[in-house]
């Protein structure tokens, strides 16, 4: 089996990370996976939803959102539409559920955080790409924060990221672009926290159906695809 992007089994496509990309939000991140280019912010907010009120905690949140020409053909906006897809509500929760994951929404204090990410350029991996620099760009915030001295410690308790695993012509393959994954026999995102826990797993069979032994492959790949991940991480945000 050969990959269309030549790269081996368990290789990832070219990541890059860039920190501070935007001028005005609290924290940013333009995010590469491969070509696949996703810009995430956050911004900070005084307050919390109204059913979380006097309760001493905050919360994390997302919106997720791809621009008219991130892929092939020209998708109109969803403003435009009066709606937002079932795709996007989902994924925009599953940002949401992964970063509150490694969150201390105590520790945050009666504020909360929303992240953006919007697509700017589409080739599969969207939801994980935004995942993994939503992030930084949530650590960035909350860190000015810290140092602003408006909370007293650093409320995130661990990194998060997310990748694509699939079968690819029969063969268990890390980081899913467009032309594999819109071929894939079975694909799966896997949602892991910078010691390995699981945050959330999404596996479908598309073409076949798959076992035990190929699930376990995309498990391993997965979990040395979050380990480069989190360390791509680590060097945005300075933290060795």
């Amino acid at each position: 089996m050969t990959r269309p992007s030549g790269r081996s089994a368990d290789a990832l496509r070219t990541i890059a990370l860039e920190p501070g990309f935007s001028k005005h939000a609290e924290g940013s991140c333009m995010t590469r996976f491969g070509d696949t280019h996703v810009l995430c912010t956050a911004s900070v907010e005084e307050r919390v939803p109204p059913w979380l009120r006097n309760k001493g905690r905050g919360w994390v949140t997302a919106e997720y959102g791809m621009l008219p020409r991130a892929t092939n053909t020209r998708t109109d906006r969803e403003a435009a539409r009066g709606k937002q897809s079932g795709r996007t509500q989902e994924i925009q929760r599953l940002i949401g559920r992964s970063l509150r994951a490694v969150t201390d929404l105590e520790a945050l204090g009666e504020r909360q955080i929303k992240i953006d990410c919007d697509v700017i350029q589409a080739d599969g991996g969207t939801r994980t790409a935004a995942i993994t620099g939503g992030f930084v760009a949530l650590h960035i915030a909350i860190a000015k924060l810290v140092a602003e001295g408006t909370i007293k410690a650093m409320p995130l308790t661990d990194h998060v990221a997310a990748i694509s695993c699939g079968i690819f012509e029969g063969t268990p393959v890390a980081d899913l672009d467009y032309a594999e994954d819109s071929n894939a026999d079975a694909d799966a995102n896997f949602v892991m926290t910078g010691v390995g826990n699981m945050v959330e797993v999404q596996a479908t069979a598309e073409g076949a159906v798959f076992g035990r032994d190929e699930f376990d492959r995309l498990l391993d790949l997965a979990t040395s695809g979050i380990a480069e991940l989190v360390a791509h991480q680590k060097a945005a945000l300075g933290l060795g």
